[in-house]
């Protein structure tokens, strides 16, 4: 069920017009200057952008993978374990974090990974 860094790094890298920046110990990711994702490597985690509802259902469903990272300007922050989730489950989170950052021009060029399945 696990999955490594180069599987999340593999997912960003598909998405249109993602830059990752380095700081310290994570590197973040932002669409056009949004931010939506953070990896720290160290701890094998992610920080993706979510719906509050989606960051509340998930911590709840499963503790042990998921925890609220934080909240902002309407939007959940989760940190997920890599050690816990899938490969197709972190395909769509990682889409979805993109989705609600990313302008409606890119979102309307880009395919869902849940469709490909």
């Amino acid at each position: 069920m696990a999955v490594g860094s180069d599987v999340f790094f593999g997912l960003v890298g598909a998405l249109a017009e993602v830059r990752r920046a380095e700081g310290g110990q994570y590197s973040s990711f932002a669409v056009r200057g949004k931010r939506f994702g953070y990896h720290w490597p160290r701890t094998r985690t992610v920080g993706l952008k979510q719906t509050l509802s989606e960051q509340r259902a998930l911590v709840a469903e499963r503790p042990e993978v998921f925890e609220e990272q934080f909240t902002a300007g309407g939007f959940g922050w989760v940190v997920v374990r890599l050690d816990g989730v899938d490969a197709g489950e972190l395909a769509e989170l990682v889409f979805e974090a993109w989705r609600l950052s990313a302008p409606e021009d890119l979102i309307a060029t880009a395919s869902d990974p849940a469709a490909r399945r």
